[in-house]
């Protein structure tokens, strides 16, 4: 860590932390007795925080976001130098940096043709709700309103796109939620609705269709899933299962949405998570990954035919997308963007994902051999998970409390791990692992050796 930084430097820093800063997702209590953590240094995948304690941080600043790892001096110096020459104008106009990331990150999805910037994974979601909503209104009578989302995925943390959260404790206290939003169940074969079948992914799309019939497919716009499921503990889609979502969704003419705010820009191996399983969708969004974290930024991306929708009557005053993001304007984050994939591209950084996605899954599942409490192991690329439980027979989930010691001893030791908090009550019970996608065998070895320490010290 930098010498400047040292503790006794930092200590009226983390006093001016526990006395004005409102941290996210925490119980604040504790922070009467013990001292706040506050990182002040990162170096590809090491952190430090204010006492110059270092950590390998094995979740990518703790939200699946700095993709590329810290300390890239390139990204800040392109950010440097964008705002320098024009930091910010709003979107109802071009810059630069948006219109080249546009031509770069479009020419990674075929299909998708037009990009809408924001400056969150909440606020993109939102975009392809309200752009879902104007479609119904404006092409359907009224008709063709209402957003599908699943069961155990999370879309953002507005009021909206808790509406379409599929988290039951991200969403307890935050109601009464708007109308239209309407849940289909989830697709975790490790937890079956329906028991050992063998055909579980065509079982969980026909479940969807089923929710589609009741509902009736004329009042139903879109569906918005993740490519695999993040908070609600990392899911990989079973077999079959996006071929069929894709064809009743086709068949009840059920705009396809892809919430990629965690899976985007290389975490599961390929450009986007929905690549790996051949769908072909309407609206994809972004965020997190999509600059690393080095600046804020967020993307809306749709078809041709989605866009058309919105240009087709000029004499209307009502017909295009009255919509705007006021830091969707922001320079930074294009130009962030920019360099960021760039890394991605000439560092080989998505066959690295994949081959540091193998070692991974493969440490995880030679500790299942050797811990009982592991259940399952999930995960595609970098962005892996373990289901810990107290019965592996009855499958019946470990206790969170101990799920959470287990992260907190590998915290200890030096590794930052994470596991899913606060998503769903009972069943917050699954490590997550998303380390940068700079990742090398030496760090996903020390990863999946703390955990087996600390499986070893909490549960014997």
């Amino acid at each position: 860590m930098n010498d400047m930084l040292r503790t006794n430097d930092l200590r009226h820093v983390i006093e001016a932390d526990r006395a004005h800063v409102w941290h996210h997702l925490s119980q604040h209590k504790a922070y009467e007795t013990t001292d706040p953590r506050v990182m002040v240094e990162g170096k590809g995948m090491r952190i430090w925080d204010a006492t110059g304690r270092e950590y390998l941080d094995a979740v990518a600043g703790g939200v699946w976001t700095v993709n590329v790892g810290y300390g890239r001096t390139s990204i800040a110096d392109a950010v440097r130098d964008q705002l320098v020459k024009l930091n910010y104008f709003a979107g109802a106009a071009g810059s630069v940096p948006a219109a080249l990331f546009s031509e770069r990150l479009i020419a990674k999805m075929p299909g998708m043709t037009r990009v809408y910037y924001s400056n969150s994974g909440s606020e993109a979601n939102e975009k392809v709700f309200k752009m879902v909503r104007q479609i119904a209104h404006r092409h359907h009578g009224g008709r063709k309103a209402k957003i599908l989302y699943r069961e155990r995925d999370y879309h953002g943390t507005t009021i909206g796109a808790l509406a379409a959260g599929g988290q039951d404790q991200r969403r307890d206290q935050y109601g009464p939620f708007p109308d239209g939003f309407v849940a289909v169940p989830h697709c975790l074969e490790y937890r079956s609705q329906w028991g050992a079948v063998e055909n579980y992914g065509e079982m969980a799309a026909d479940a969807i269709e089923a929710v589609i019939l009741r509902e009736g497919p004329d009042s139903i716009g879109a569906i918005c899933l993740e490519p695999v499921t993040a908070g609600g503990g990392v899911i990989t889609p079973p077999k079959g299962y996006w071929e069929k979502v894709q064809d009743i969704c086709r068949r009840h003419e059920i705009l396809i949405h892809i919430d990629e705010v965690v899976c985007g820009m290389g975490r599961t191996g390929a450009w986007f998570g929905y690549q790996h399983y051949g769908v072909k969708p309407d609206f994809v969004t972004m965020a997190k990954g999509v600059a690393s974290g080095y600046a804020a930024i967020a993307c809306t991306t749709t078809t041709e035919a989605v866009f058309s929708l919105f240009k087709d009557d000029a004499s209307d005053p009502m017909s295009y997308f009255r919509d705007i993001s006021t830091f969707g304007g922001c320079t930074a984050g294009p130009a962030a963007a920019l360099e960021n994939m760039r890394i991605i591209e000439d560092e080989g950084l998505l066959d690295n994902t994949v081959a540091m996605g193998e070692r991974l899954m493969a440490g995880l599942h030679t500790l299942a051999e050797r811990h009982a409490v592991i259940g399952d192991v999930r995960g595609k690329g970098l962005f892996c998970g373990a289901e810990l439980v107290a019965d592996r027979a009855t499958r019946e989930p470990a206790e969170e409390k101990r799920v959470q010691a287990v992260v907190a001893d590998c915290m200890a030791n030096g590794v930052i791990i994470g596991a899913t908090n606060r998503s769903l009550a009972g069943l917050n019970n699954t490590l997550c692992l998303s380390p940068a996608l700079i990742a090398t065998p030496a760090d996903i070895d020390r990863i999946v050796e703390a955990i087996d320490g600390a499986l070893g010290r909490v549960f014997g």
